[in-house]
């Protein structure tokens, strides 16, 4: 890792954000990218709408009046994504932030919400979607766009204590994935908003904001004369292990049952290795 790197990480990454991160489940990290790393997401995320990949969604209904698309799993095939990836101080402020020796990519997901569209985000977890288990873990929402507070990330402070809530498909709210009655469902927050501590805020690029899986997050639409176009980053700290399922993840990873068992680590070309703890 790049001494200057480290030292950016160091020096946004305070132990205030640190403490309110484990009390939290989520911070707001001001200018952790550089202007030259958001240029290069900016351009990742423009080719990537160019040329979508196998895996993207329209999460926007067709009345919709501006389209709400995602995409996951392209840094292999993305010099943008691969670079700041691989480039920035997002890891080792994971590392930071989760008191991690070791973090470990998992994967990316690229959101994008052009002007006008009203798709909200609803209010969820995202780890019960995905393949793996364990309480050190990191994920980062990074516009490339100035987000307004009302468009922006919500969060339920101090949610990523749990338990597990019910995952369910956004657009027609299914249960695709643990069956239904195995978890808890998810409550009304909007109803129950004055009974918790809401978190968010509007963000410059460069802003990051940082969050563990488990938190409760959501969020609205977008107005007419702005665009939202968002990278996030998934990654595992030092706990997190291969939980296989038995129905296909979101993000899917075809054949890794196969290669990982259950319970190890996510030893796998497909989560290299972003940082580790200088001796």
């Amino acid at each position: 890792m790049n001494p200057e790197i480290e030292a950016r990480a160091r020096e946004r990454v305070t132990p205030e954000l640190i403490a309110a991160f484990r009390r939290d489940g989520v911070v707001c990290i001001r200018a952790l990218l550089t202007p030259a790393q958001v240029e290069r997401l900016r351009a990742g995320i423009d080719a990537n709408l160019a040329e979508p990949s196998p895996r993207a969604k329209v999460a926007s209904r067709p009345g919709d009046p501006g389209f709400f698309i995602e995409d996951f799993c392209n840094w292999q095939d993305n010099a943008a994504y691969r670079e700041v990836i691989f480039g920035s101080a997002l890891a080792p402020a994971a590392g930071l932030l989760t008191g991690s020796r070791r973090i470990r990519l998992y994967h990316d997901h690229m959101l994008t919400k052009e002007p006008g569209t009203r798709a909200p985000t609803p209010w969820h977890q995202d780890q019960p979607y995905y393949n793996v288990e364990g309480d050190l873990n990191c994920s980062f929402w990074i516009p490339v766009d100035p987000v307004r507070r009302a468009s922006t990330l919500e969060f339920v402070a101090g949610s990523q204590r749990g338990p597990w809530l019910m995952p369910r498909s956004f657009m027609d709210n299914q249960a695709k994935w643990f069956p239904d009655g195995s978890l808890q469902e998810m409550p009304d927050i909007e109803a129950t908003c004055a009974e918790r501590t809401i978190l968010g805020w509007a963000l410059e690029p460069g802003d990051v904001v940082a969050f563990h899986m488990l938190a409760l997050h959501a969020s609205g639409g977008v107005d007419g004369d702005r665009r939202r176009r968002v990278f996030s980053l998934r990654v595992l700290g030092d706990d997190m292990v291969h939980a296989p399922r038995a129905w296909v993840t979101s993000p899917p990873f075809p054949g890794l049952d196969q290669r990982l068992p259950a319970g190890v680590p996510m030893d796998d070309p497909l989560f290299p290795v972003l940082w580790e703890q200088p001796a």
